[in-house]
């Protein structure tokens, strides 16, 4: 599967798995289902993510053409995505700050 081929919302989480790459691993956290408002997004377009954004990411991270590694881990409707450094999860993931959150308010 191509970066071409994905979806917006998916695009949109792997980007944020690949800011500031200096040696940290950085935890995307999202709601399968988070839209965001346009006043949120600023100048730039509204992020939304939504089931077929998750199945593009998963298909995505299983059989990409890049050469890197992801992890991800779907509890309900709460998904982590964690691009992967030396392509190894690392052991104490829970000590790991989340980078960005895109979490439906309740």
């Amino acid at each position: 599967m191509e970066w071409s081929d994905l979806t917006e919302g998916a695009k949109a989480v792997l980007e944020q798995t690949r800011n500031i790459k200096n040696d940290k691993i950085q935890i995307v956290e999202f709601d399968v289902g988070f839209t965001q408002d346009s006043e949120t997004a600023g100048n730039m377009d509204p992020i939304s993510i939504q089931e077929e954004d998750y199945q593009s990411l998963k298909q995505f991270t299983q059989d990409n053409e890049y050469g890197e590694k992801y992890h991800m881990a779907r509890n309900k409707n709460t998904v982590k995505i964690i691009l992967l450094e030396k392509g190894k999860i690392p052991d104490n993931l829970s000590e790991i700050p989340v980078f960005r959150e895109y979490k439906v308010e309740q």
